[in-house]
């Protein structure tokens, strides 16, 4: 059981409640899934090394199983489900999260989520990536599945949907 809240983040938009204290071990991925019902980030490794349960913290990829939950007060914390709203839209499907689609760049689902999540931040600091700087930035992002090559053609496309929304 959490402590008393007494600090708030801005999880997809929206003030929420974060544990008073990290004494009970509470991570950020633990509140956004448990607490907050957001299944977005997975728990993979726990350790911050596989990349599921990426989220963007202020705008930054980070690895939510090892952010105390009471580190994001005060930050502004997106998770795959609040990317439409990132990009202007109140419903339907971020542009990288549509490139995944249309290059078919899933699998099983282990890796997806943090893999998007990474993409996002990447084309928000670099709008046209070349296939060198996007293998780059998704290295630390673990796919079982050996979709390697599909993710980064989906990246790739998601750029052209985002520069062509922004024209």
């Amino acid at each position: 059981m959490h402590a008393t809240p007494s600090a708030t983040a801005t999880v997809n938009g929206q003030p929420c409640a974060l544990p008073a204290t990290g004494a009970d071990g509470a991570t950020l991925l633990h509140v956004l899934r448990n607490d907050l019902q957001l299944n977005g980030p997975k728990y993979g490794c726990g350790l911050g090394q596989c990349g599921a349960c990426t989220v963007l913290v202020d705008g930054v990829a980070a690895r939510a199983c090892v952010i105390p939950a009471r580190g994001a007060a005060g930050r502004d914390v997106t998770t795959l489900e609040g990317l439409p709203a990132r990009c202007g839209q109140a419903a339907g499907l971020h542009p990288v999260q549509q490139a995944f689609i249309d290059e078919q760049a899933a699998q099983c689902g282990y890796c997806l989520s943090g893999m998007v999540m990474m993409a996002v931040a990447l084309l928000e600091r670099n709008a046209d990536p070349d296939e060198a700087a996007i293998r780059r930035e998704l290295a630390s992002n673990l796919c079982r599945c050996g979709t390697h090559v599909e993710i980064i053609r989906a990246v790739l496309r998601a750029a052209v949907l985002m520069r062509e929304a922004r024209a």
